[in-house]
């Protein structure tokens, strides 16, 4: 119903009216009778039947009759039968909405109905706008009653054994159809309830009945009038001006003007029309009944031929299907059974969607579908079967005739064109029917027209509104890419390059793979690809092979290439390690279409792409002719040159067709050794174009000519067209299987996940110029990544097993209960640790998902743990020796320790008993005290010298006027303390002095005038920018960084914890940077001020200014008699107030042991703290537990957040030290801020495990002691034996305290002071860990900084490589993901101020040119930066469009601040694009997820 005005109603209405429709022009309410002109169902008058029976009794007559008068009655003794059991037989008059307007009893609400109730549940629910009234379930009295069976129809005489003599007697009944319970009804009602019931569908969004058969005559009638109350409204969008025009309409539905889609099928279908209609209209309500809804069953009377409409009404929502109100028509049942109403449809339709089956020519459906392509209105059609067969038998029916018109007007053009040729005609006669045929030539290309061309066109349709839209299930065209998997699966080619436009449509074939994921799970698949050149019977070698469907006729030549799936049968599929064949068949190379001069490009993109997707590569080559041969040879081996170098490595076959005599083998030996030799020469140039080492073609791949080389015999056994296929084709075809299902086996293939990532790889690298500095194997960086991610987790394990190891023998050493470590023993200590990676690695490698991606770096990284478990020895190893050597250092005062401790006992104890009745007064004892105490460290300090503090400043000022630099220098760089910020001097132009020219005399004058020129340039150049470019600049960065390591390196080398410090430890450090200088200098046009080499070592300095003060300070503290006796002022201050108060030795002895096991606990603590809680950040936090990608993502989004441009410089100059830094400040927020909870259970848990462990010892050594009898000295003995692991403690002396002998009062004593030690430690402020040996932020710097830190020459991005020596060790370049503008960097164009916005990745696939440093006078192509030098040659740079939004952010964020940080400014060439100013901060910092994700 394409309009909705009455008078269009008039037309259908007089149309039916012709078909004898009993339907209205016009209401009267005089009664029901006229109202609608309508009658009882009337049965159909025959000689045989009474009227008024209810029941039709059949019988035969002794005339034949026919099979279809037989079937008419057998339908009217159903459809009686029907209203029988619904109770509508005895009806005298229609139902009318008087028969509703009773108080009946109510619908009970249980499981079923009987069916005699079945009409008036229907009446009521439908009236209550219960939707489920169709669904009613119904309760069978009747056993007989069963589901519909099949009634077959013979040509026998005798039908006697077909019909009984009564439906009731008929076989078993049928269940009743919900649909048939509702025409029923209908039938059975007059006009108002009709309208009635129409009103209330409508309402429960029900499709209503437009066109309706009578049952018994088949006439139609159109009961529009009973959509008169039925009101819709919709919100119409159109687009006006670029925004979005909404209109609300609400009027009757007869009287609106809307389009009319109309649906009908030809023939049985395997789905459902309704159903597919419902998912356009509402996917969550079934508008139309449809075969899977509930109660459906296969037989149904009064549905078949009715029409229903339903009308789509838009919300003015995104989401909307359409923006327009749209009614769909829908034809129930075989349309060809109906030709009234299919006319009437089609003739009244805006758009015809038909449904068809597989058809062959001939059928009467086809002659209906060639009838509606006559139709000027659209038509859709929709092959439902299992293939497109149908489709395609239309598509070439379509196109065959305009083709050989074509090809019959090329054929006669291009005899003329031969006959002027042969009479050696140059006029322009020629010159014309050249053009003419060329011209023909591309009508030609343009008529060929197939499938492909459809799905080509979905395709295109999908990537356009991916690309302005999101995706959601309610978008049509966003089940284009199901539709297209479901093809596959079902054994169509799929376009995978279009041949026409030469593209891979990514978005499209991703998408269409994901859905076969869904489908199929992620398979695995073995790749066949294929190439040759054109029609030398790729495509029917395929077919032929596996049952495929290529195009293989000469006019339908494969263009582009195409895919598709071969299932591995369950009887083979234990050989191999796949469940599928993906099968990629390929346009013909030197195609005569593609003629031109990128012929020769367009198949080296060809045959890289299929050869790199391929796990095997057909290589076909027709004929004998050697030169055929060496072009598609030449082609071939430099894709497979290609592929090695980006370290792919598929096999390969080659095919040789049309071979003459297969079965001569002399021949064929002869035919193998010439195709070696093209093979090697082919290789041998392929090397030189591709800059690779290679003498043969076994260099390039694993080949073998003897069994990588098949030789077939020809197609045809005679001449075509008549000429059968050669049996000889057939063999060779199961031969060449044979060979490839044999190398097949040998390989695991690639999930269809890894192929999907493998088509976007090539296809963007081959879309650079340079594919091999292009490739990225996006898979393999992302099994890389997770690797690295995986190594990071295995080396903290080994790590955090040697740190504890470590603890101990640390603690061991300092209750001198070691004295050298073995390396040996480490080892030991770490085996079960090691052994436990070992088996974790094991697994991974083996197990993984991915494991044929990651067995190529098995050895690597079981290596690198190898080294890293060395390195972690040797590292320990040092520290322990280092400590070791410190207590020998110590042992002088040491020996010493005992008689300190022995007169500082008896001398606190005289004192007491002296003072014993003062001891209330604190002021008193501490005056008496201090006394005593000074005379006793005269005493005892007679013969040693203190060690004095070092004065850092003074001794460097005096290294630096050695070095010869003048005081009044040093003392100037020392007060303007700008030397403290040399490493973030954005222009280092005043630190030097450019070189003088050479003198010009005796050259010519040209000579004299240029220098001059060039020494203004010069001059020019300082006054308004600097002496220096971008280059020298980045140059001096890297000379003070890599000062500033090499000085600190050497520097904490130096033995000042075991020996002290010494100023000839800054000469010697000061002589080398002095030294490092001077070479530096060395080629450059510029020399350095004295200014810069006095920063720097003032700078140098101090930075090493903290290590070496807190190194002097543990000298001093382990080797100063001083010191030490200082130390112990306030313990024997606590043991001579003890006494004073009257305690026992006991006592006294107690808070002794108390005061040395608290600093003991504290330390201990706080060590075990700082491990436990770096373990428990590594795995919790998101910054912490990755790789070091992950650590840079987190990293940039805080300075992002904070906007922090200081931190984004250092960054950018001293990525470690920037790093470093948000490690610290990271621990600090977890441990001091929201999770400083969980930081002190964690310090508190240790507390209360050493606690344990110390009461523990108490007891076993009270008992060990009161067992044997024993002293205090033993009890001392036996104590700091069990505590000697885990506990530092200084030595216990007992010479004042040998009349203890109540051991258990002494460990009820030490248990008291315990709870309070306890008690504080447990309060102990987290920042004490500071203090102590191990700190959570220094283990996880150790972990996570341990690798490259080298940067980007052009744009200062960090190589992310984890492995610090990866270039040494591993040979593998430094690369990142993520390259930054160059502005970030301060690049500028030389000799101005203009600043250099591009990124370096889309200048590395440029045709520009750069200078590698400020002196050099030599271009490089970007695309060649490898050459300009040694800065360049290691870095990776791939060539990628991508542009970060996060530093496009960056940049116009920091505009202003950038320009006066490099001097230079963004105008000219390095003007900002309006664009890059749209990206807000939410953006940037989402984007690091996006690509950190990605990459």
């Amino acid at each position: 119903m394409e309009k909705g005005k009455e008078r269009e109603n008039a037309v259908i209405k007089e149309k039916c009216n012709r078909l004898k429709a009993p339907g209205v022009s016009g209401h009267s309410q005089k009664n029901d009778d006229n109202t609608g002109g309508e009658g009882h169902i009337k049965p159909v008058p025959t000689k045989t039947k009474k009227k008024g029976t209810s029941n039709m009794t059949r019988s035969v007559s002794e005339d034949k009759q026919s099979v279809t008068q037989v079937k008419k009655r057998q339908c009217t003794g159903n459809i009686e039968g029907l209203l029988s059991r619904l109770h509508l037989q005895d009806k005298k008059k229609k139902m009318s909405p008087a028969d509703l307007l009773k108080i009946c009893p109510p619908v009970k609400q249980i499981h079923d109905t009987s069916e005699k109730d079945l009409a008036r549940t229907f009446l009521q629910k439908l009236s209550m706008l219960d939707y489920r009234a169709r669904y009613i379930p119904v309760r069978q009295d009747d056993a007989d009653v069963s589901y519909s069976q099949t009634v077959t129809i013979s040509d026998s005489d005798d039908l006697d054994a077909l019909f009984s003599t009564s439906v009731d007697s008929q076989s078993k009944q049928f269940h009743l159809h919900p649909m048939d319970v509702q025409m029923a009804v209908f039938h059975c009602s007059d006009s108002f309830l009709k309208q009635n019931i129409i009103t209330k569908l409508s309402q429960c969004q029900y499709a209503l009945p437009l066109l309706v058969p009578d049952p018994v005559t088949m006439d139609i009638e159109c009961p529009l009038w009973t959509f008169r109350q039925i009101q819709k409204t919709w919100k119409k969008t159109q687009i006006k001006d670029n925004s979005h025009a909404m209109t609300m309409k609400t009027m009757p539905i007869c009287k609106a003007e809307t389009p009319m889609v109309s649906f009908f099928r030809l023939g049985s279908l395997p789905v459902s029309k309704s159903q597919l209609m419902n998912t356009l209209i509402n996917d969550r309500h079934s508008t139309f009944f449809h075969r899977n809804c509930p109660g459906s069953t296969k037989c149904r009377l009064l549905m078949d031929g009715v029409a229903e409409i339903a009308w789509y009404c838009p919300a003015g929502k995104p989401n909307d299907s359409f923006t327009d109100c749209i009614a769909f028509c829908n034809l129930h049942g075989d349309a060809l059974s109906f030709e009234k109403q299919r006319e009437i449809l089609t003739e009244k339709a805006s758009v015809t969607v038909v449904l068809v089956p597989t058809l062959e020519k001939g059928q009467k459906g086809t002659t209906v579908i060639q009838d509606l392509f006559k139709s000027p209105n659209p038509l859709i059609i929709l092959v439902a079967d299992t293939d497109c067969g149908a489709l395609q038998i239309l598509i070439d029916a379509q196109s065959t005739d305009e083709i050989s018109s074509i090809l019959k007007s090329y054929d006669e053009k291009w005899t003329e064109v031969l006959t002027l040729k042969k009479k050696h005609d140059k006029s322009d006669l020629l010159t014309s029917k050249q053009t003419e045929l060329e011209q023909i030539s591309k009508t030609l290309q343009s008529a060929t027209f197939g499938l492909e061309h459809i799905f080509r066109e979905m395709g295109q349709i999908y990537e356009a509104h991916r690309a302005v839209q999101t995706q959601n299930k309610l978008t049509a065209w966003s089940k284009y890419p199901k539709l297209a998997a479901d093809l596959m699966i079902s054994g169509h080619p799929v376009e995978l390059m279009d041949g026409d436009a030469g593209h891979v449509p990514l978005t499209w074939i991703s998408s269409l793979i994901k859905e076969l994921i869904k489908k199929l799970g992620d398979q695995r698949v073995f790749v066949l690809s294929v190439l040759g050149v054109q029609s030398s019977g790729k495509s029917t070698m395929l077919n032929a092979m596996f049952g495929l469907k290529f195009a293989v006729s000469a006019g339908r030549c494969t263009k582009g290439a195409f895919m598709q799936l071969v299932k591995v049968s369950e009887e083979i599929k234990k050989d191999f390690q796949f469940d599928y064949f993906l099968v990629v068949d390929t346009e013909g190379l030197r195609a005569l279409e593609l003629e031109s001069n990128d012929t020769l490009h367009h198949d080296n993109e060809l045959a890289t792409f299929v050869v790199g997707l391929g796990n095997m590569t057909l290589i076909n080559i027709f004929g004998e002719n050697p030169a055929d041969m060496q072009d598609v040879l030449q082609i071939v081996v430099q894709a497979f040159m290609r592929m090695k170098k980006v370290k792919l490595s598929p096999s390969c076959v080659f095919v040789h067709q049309n071979v003459t005599d297969i079965a001569a083998a002399e021949k064929n030996m002869d035919g193998k050794r010439r195709l070696q030799e093209k093979l090697d020469q082919m290789a041998q140039l392929a090397a030189k174009e591709e800059v690779c080492d290679a003498d043969c073609f076994s260099d390039v791949i694993a080949f073998d000519v003897q069994t990588d080389v098949k030789y077939f015999a020809q197609l045809w056994e005679g001449s075509p067209p008549m000429a059968p296929p050669n049996p000889g084709y057939s063999e060779s075809i199961q031969e060449l299987k044979n060979i490839i299902l044999s190398k097949a086996k040998c390989s695991p293939g690639i999930t269809l996940s890894h192929f999907n990532r493998k088509i976007q790889d090539l296809w963007k690298a081959l879309m650079n110029e340079q594919f091999v500095f292009s490739f990225k194997n996006t898979l393999e960086i992302a099994v890389y990544r997770k690797l690295e991610v995986q190594y990071g987790n295995w080396t903290w394990v080994l790590r955090s097993n040697m740190l504890t190891i470590e603890n101990q023998l640390h603690t061991r050493i300092e209750n001198e209960e070691l004295d050298k470590v073995e390396r040996s023993d480490l080892f030991k200590e770490m085996s079960k640790t090691s052994e436990k990676i070992k088996k974790d690695m094991s697994k991974y490698f083996e197990d993984d998902k991915d494991k044929e991606i990651l067995v190529q770096w098995r050895g690597q990284f079981e290596n690198k743990i190898k080294e890293f478990q060395e390195e972690l020895v040797r590292g320990a190893i040092k520290k322990l020796d280092e400590i070791i050597q410190q207590k020998k250092a110590c042992k002088k005062l040491d020996d010493k320790k005992t008689d300190f401790e022995d007169k500082l006992l008896q001398k606190s104890e005289e004192l007491a008993h002296q003072l014993k009745d003062k001891a209330k007064d604190e002021e008193e004892l501490k005056k008496q005290f201090d006394g005593v105490w000074s005379d006793l460290m005269r005493e005892l300090t007679r013969d040693t010298q203190p060690i004095k503090d070092i004065n850092l400043e003074d001794d460097l000022a005096n290294i630096l006027h050695i070095l010869g630099f003048e005081w009044g220098l040093i003392i100037d760089s020392k007060k303007s303390s700008k030397y403290k910020t040399i490493s973030q001097v954005s222009d280092y132009t005043e630190y030097v002095v450019l070189h003088k020219h050479q003198n010009t005399r005796g050259q010519g004058f040209a000579s004299q005038m240029y220098a001059y020129i060039e020494d203004k340039t010069e001059k020019l150049k300082c006054h308004f920018k600097g002496l220096l470019e971008h280059g020298d600049q980045g140059l001096i960065i890297s000379l003070i960084t890599s000062v500033e390591n090499q000085s600190l390196h050497e520097i904490m080398k130096k033995p000042v914890t075991t020996r002290g410090y010494s100023p000839t430890y800054l000469q010697e450090v000061a002589q080398n940077v002095q030294r490092t200088v001077t070479e530096f200098e060395q080629n450059k046009n510029y020399d350095f001020k004295k200014e810069f080499t006095v920063d720097l070592l003032l700078y140098v300095f101090d930075r090493a200014a903290i290590w070496l003060s807190q190194s002097h300070k543990k000298f001093t503290v382990n080797n100063d008699a001083h010191t030490y006796l200082e130390s112990k002022k306030s313990q024997y201050y606590n043991i001579f107030r003890s006494y004073c108060n009257g305690n026992s030795s006991a006592v006294v002895f107690g808070e002794m042991i108390c005061e040395k096991l608290k600093v003991s606990i504290v330390e201990a603590v706080c060590n075990k703290t700082a491990i436990d809680l770096a373990g428990h950040m590594r795995c919790t936090l998101p910054v912490f537990n990755g790789n070091r990608l992950n650590l840079e993502k987190h990293l940039l989004k805080s300075l992002a957040e904070n906007e922090d441009f200081k931190g984004f410089i250092n960054y950018i100059q001293k990525p470690r030290t920037q790093v470093e830094a948000f490690i610290e400040e990271k621990v600090n927020t977890h441990m001091l801020g929201e999770h400083k909870d969980k930081a002190l259970s964690i310090l508190r848990k240790n507390v209360e495990d050493i606690n344990k462990l110390v009461i523990h010892a108490l007891f076993d050594t009270t008992n060990n002691v009161k067992t044997q009898r024993g002293d205090i000295d033993m009890w001392a003995k036996e104590f700091s034996s069990f505590l000697k692991d885990k506990l530092t403690l200084d030595d216990i002396f007992c010479e004042n305290f040998r009349d203890i002998n109540n051991f258990d009062f002494l460990q009820e004593t030490i248990e008291k002071g315990l709870v309070s030690i306890t008690k504080t430690i447990s309060q102990l402020s987290l920042d004490k860990m500071k203090e102590f040996r191990l700190r959570p932020d220094q283990i996880l710097i150790d972990q996570l900084c341990n690798c490259c830190w080298e940067t980007c020459p052009f744009c200062a991005a960090v190589c992310t490589n984890t492995m610090e020596d990866h270039l040494i060790k591993d040979n593998i370049d430094h690369s990142c993901p993520f390259h930054r503008s160059k502005a970030v960097n301060g690049v500028h164009y030389r000799n101005t101020k203009e600043i250099s916005i591009n990124f370096c990745t889309t200048e590395v696939a440029s045709d520009r040119s750069f200078y590698p440093d400020g002196v050099s006078e030599e271009l490089f192509l970007y695309k060649k930066y490898r050459t300009a030098g040694p800065r360049f040659a290691n870095w990776s740079i791939t060539p990628d469009e991508y542009t970060s939004k996060y530093w496009i952010w960056f940049v116009c964020k920091f505009k202003k601040r950038l320009e006066e940080h490099y001097g230079l400014s963004f105008t000219g060439c390095g003007e900002i694009p309006p664009k890059w100013t749209e990206f807000t901060k939410e953006e940037a910092i989402q984007s690091l997820d996006e690509m950190y994700r990605t990459r």
